[in-house]
């Protein structure tokens, strides 16, 4: 019989501290005055308890009381920071399930969120002109669908920057990049190479597009001069990028790749008090990460609250955003493709089968529909002779569902964490999938109704980290140009809350320390602009937000 080891996960899990029920007289005489309450405004506490109290206060990193408006005044002393909250509304920290927070290296790669290839050259010469020859230039954050010339980047365009230097700018989706002629020629693929299993060249009357896809990806990545961060470099990275995360009023996210470098940049930036956010951090499984953990005896739960080891991260298809996700049907228009598997069978079932034998969640990266399938597979094998608590494996984006397979997922107790901010922002894609398919998309609805705890995920850099917009993409399933998108998904603010919330804290094992403003909960809110239940649902994302507090300080203040 298989167990998971639910007692070494939960030493990783710090005592709340404070009885949840301790009302303000107990712990005034507990604990002393708070060292700030936030009274008046509108508080949604997302405790059902207490779901909109008048008042809370906070004693170091804790939620001290919850109460009235006259209770809570009695916590405060002399030294106390009385926060006035009438007109604005407050929420529990945001908590974001899935990203990759890193990615976005400006240190060393060029940001190409631009809306024309032109554009794009530019940022790609500027960056290749401060850049040794022969060295990679380098560029992140591309997406095919937003350029003023109405296609994508080609092999062409970027050799018109460069010819020496060999050039790689990712799509922000993470799963494709395109490459210039130099790249291909240090890698040693000529028109003859064959497509790696996994992977694609993309190719039009026999040429190079420049498109490469999945595992071939991975051949240019390892050749070549590339450009290279110090330990110092990372950290800053690190604390710069929590940083902007916390200023859209997010708390927690999820680093859903990590490796070593990864690891020690967000210690090194805990360590000097500039981690803004509380990051759960999954190892890659194919990185020296995770198998330096095992042998360390290292397991899921490691940690504590502001860094914490999460689950192991596979991926077993392609992208949504790329549109390379395995489906049991093709893209529109695209008879003959399907999209594409990254791990069999097999190595799904291996991959499972070891993270379990060294006390690791885990959670594999599965899109489409039939990707799901095989991750679902294997985990209702494992499953099948389990003994103790839910380990509640993942399923990582869970993009493309059927009624079928929802019944599977609330059987397993597994965690969908579907794109959040996908309707909304990348409407230019969904024609290759369909409106049918798209009713069936980013299931928020669904996975609700059939009591799923779906967890909330941007995927950052593919996706915009703004819980605000995720909250309006939830909402309304319109995109930027105001196109819907599989209407029926659609939930409530006060739904869409939730999931930003509370379901974004048992995703990760910690609803017992967040996800709710609660006594002996760590004390981490926002402060608001406007209530979102009361906004215009087609302007939520611009709600401003005006304060972030985490651990009992102010990450971000407006």
């Amino acid at each position: 019989m298989t167990r998971f080891n639910r007692r070494a996960f939960a030493r990783g899990i710090a005592a709340a501290g404070f009885g949840a029920a301790a009302g303000p007289a107990l712990a005034a005489a507990s604990w002393g005055k708070a060292d700030l309450v936030v009274i008046g405004g509108t508080i949604y506490s997302m405790d059902p308890a207490q779901p909109q109290p008048e008042a809370f206060a906070v004693r170091g990193n804790r939620i001290l009381a919850v109460g009235s408006a006259e209770d809570i005044r009695g916590l405060a002393g002399p030294a106390t920071e009385v926060v006035d909250a009438r007109g604005l509304t407050v929420t529990p920290g945001f908590i974001d399930a899935h990203s990759h927070p890193l990615a976005a290296n400006e240190v060393v790669s060029a940001n190409v969120d631009l809306r024309s290839i032109a554009a794009i050259q530019d940022a790609l010469r500027a960056r290749a002109a401060r850049t040794a020859a022969g060295t990679w230039v380098l560029g992140h954050m591309y997406d095919d669908t937003k350029l003023a010339e109405g296609r994508p980047l080609s092999r062409q365009d970027l050799d018109a920057v460069s010819t020496e230097h060999p050039i790689f700018v990712k799509h922000r989706g993470g799963h494709t990049a395109v490459v210039n002629s130099r790249a291909f020629e240090i890698a040693g693929v000529t028109p003859d190479t064959p497509d790696p299993e996994g992977g694609k060249f993309y190719r039009e009357g026999g040429a190079f597009t420049g498109k490469v896809a999945e595992y071939a990806v991975d051949v240019f990545e390892a050749v070549g001069d590339w450009p290279t961060v110090d330990r110092a470099g990372h950290a800053e990275n690190a604390s710069l990028i929590t940083r902007r995360m916390a200023e859209s009023g997010l708390t927690s996210t999820t680093d859903a790749w990590g490796d070593a470098t990864g690891w020690q940049a967000y210690s090194d930036a805990y360590r000097d008090g500039r981690l803004a956010l509380r990051v759960s951090f999954m190892p890659g499984g194919r990185n020296d990460i995770y198998r330096a953990m095992k042998a360390a005896k290292l397991h899921s739960g490691f940690g504590d609250a502001m860094l914490r080891v999460g689950a192991v991260k596979y991926g077993a298809d392609g992208s949504a955003s790329e549109r390379t996700m395995a489906m049991s049907t093709p893209y529109q228009g695209r008879p003959d493709d399907y999209g594409i598997l990254t791990m069999s069978m097999a190595e799904i079932d291996a991959a499972v089968d070891d993270a379990v034998a060294h006390g690791f969640r885990i959670g594999i990266h599965a899109n489409g529909d039939v990707a799901i399938d095989r991750v679902l597979k294997a985990y209702e094998r494992v499953l099948a002779g389990w003994e103790g608590e839910n380990p509640r494996f993942r399923i990582e984006h869970c993009s493309l569902v059927t009624p079928a397979l929802l019944e599977r997922i609330k059987a397993t107790g597994a965690v969908p964490t579907p794109f959040y901010t996908y309707a909304h922002y990348h409407g230019n894609k969904w024609g290759d999938y369909g409106e049918a398919k798209m009713e069936r998309m980013f299931a928020h609805r669904a996975f609700l109704d059939y009591g799923i705890p779906v967890a909330p995920a941007s995927d950052f850099t593919p996706g915009p980290y703004q819980p605000l917009m995720a909250i309006q993409s939830m909402v309304t399933r319109k995109d930027f140009k105001g196109r819907v998108w599989g209407p029926s998904q659609r939930i409530s603010v006060a739904e869409a809350l939730r999931i930003c919330t509370v379901n974004g804290a048992y995703a990760s094992f910690e609803e017992s320390l967040k996800g709710s403003i609660t006594p002996g909960k760590l004390a981490d809110f926002v402060l608001l602009g406007e209530d979102p239940h009361e906004a215009e649902p087609d302007r939520i994302k611009d709600i401003p937000v005006l304060r972030t507090v985490m651990d009992g300080r102010t990450t971000f203040e407006a």
